[in-house]
């Protein structure tokens, strides 16, 4: 049997196998922000489909951090009792489930909907990946929402979530602050990196004295933008090392900011040779060789053999894939019975177009497209 569907422990989590299902934003939650008939059907088909841990798509921890009315939200006591309902439909099905604690910073478009203008570390002027209005987030904001995260966290743990995962990668708010790119501070918050990484270090200090030190607590680190002149990867691989001393039981490696469309983003298109899988391979191999903490590698996995590859290497502890799931949820099961198994999955992005649409994540080889 492969290395891959060996039981794996992550803290004191025990895994069936090293598959995770890396979190997926699906824009199938209620209009209340809580869990829909349609995710407990998501959820339990990746359950049942073999996943050895499932992470929940982006869920956010504050107002100001909601990208989409159909957005998961755990910002309130009220959302326990509908996670419930999914963890326990998880559960049943031996799969194990993290939430994804989120912030989108700027990025939250949407808040301008209810005259609400998204947060920011700086105002970029002139910014060739960003359009629209937002506004610098004050010190007393930066502080409301690490508590926010912590509150979130709490509520995870009390949901019965097997840990939870904060967002640090990609558009988003911790990248925000990390990247020199967007981070024009002149404070605590901004300059040196340790300023830049002060917020990922506050959210999870906030975190672990909600949560105790025996909860897992994972993080997901952009250690290097999708453009020259942001954040590059000396400072990426040094913050997740400072991360990892400092507590996070697992780092999930992927994208800083995204730069063009899809190239400089954490969803490349056209993953068509071995050649062009696994593209954050160097950056995982780098970190790992550094820590002992267990690193999930995320980016253009398709072919078994190169992830079990990677693992045996030592290069990860972990295979971490998002479109795959879309379209074949039973797909580790499947692998199972056949190590040659070829993936449906062709990396045309039609899924991600969906969600940039405004539309729930489909996938054109399984569900009719609207036009």
């Amino acid at each position: 049997m492969s290395i891959l569907f060996n039981p794996f422990k992550i803290q004191n989590l025990e895994l069936r196998n090293r598959f995770v299902r890396s979190a997926t934003y699906d824009g199938i939650a209620d209009e209340n922000g809580r869990v829909s008939d349609s995710q407990i059907k998501l959820f339990s088909d990746l359950a049942d489909g073999g996943v050895g841990l499932i992470i929940s798509g982006i869920t956010y921890v504050h107002h100001t951090g909601q990208i989409s009315p159909f957005h998961n939200s755990i910002a309130d006591d009220e959302s326990i009792p509908e996670f419930q309902k999914l963890i326990k439909v998880v559960h049943q099905r031996g799969a194990k489930i993290a939430i994804q604690l989120f912030h989108g910073g700027k990025e939250c478009k949407y808040l301008k909907t209810k005259n609400v203008l998204p947060l920011a570390p700086s105002i970029i002027n002139n910014d060739p990946y960003y359009s629209g209005e937002y506004r610098e987030i004050t010190d007393s904001e930066i502080w409301e929402v690490i508590n926010a995260f912590g509150d979130g966290a709490k509520r995870a743990k009390e949901a019965g979530f097997d840990a939870v995962q904060v967002h640090g990668a990609h558009a988003y708010l911790l990248s925000q602050f990390l990247s020199p790119f967007t981070n024009r501070r002149q404070d605590q918050w901004g300059g040196s990196l340790q300023n830049r990484l002060r917020l990922h270090c506050e959210i999870y200090k906030n975190i672990r004295e909600k949560v105790g030190e025996d909860y897992p607590v994972f993080i997901k680190l952009g250690v290097e933008d999708g453009f020259f002149g942001g954040l590059q990867f000396d400072e990426g691989k040094e913050s997740a090392i400072l991360l990892a001393k400092l507590g996070f039981d697992s780092l999930e490696i992927s994208l800083g900011l995204r730069g063009n469309r899809y190239e400089g983003t954490e969803y490349k298109s056209h993953i068509t040779s071995l050649e062009k899988e696994a593209y954050y391979r160097a950056w995982c191999r780098e970190i790992k060789s550094q820590l002992d903490v267990p690193i999930m590698i995320v980016g253009g996995l398709r072919s078994l053999a190169l992830m079990e590859e990677i693992i045996q290497n030592n290069e990860a502890d972990c295979v971490s894939l998002c479109r795959p799931f879309i379209c074949e949820p039973s797909l580790v099961n499947d692998w199972k019975t056949n190590k040659h198994k070829k993936l449906k999955c062709i990396s045309c992005n039609k899924c991600v177009d969906a969600i940039y649409k405004g539309r729930q994540i489909d996938c054109i080889l399984t569900t009719p497209q609207v036009v």
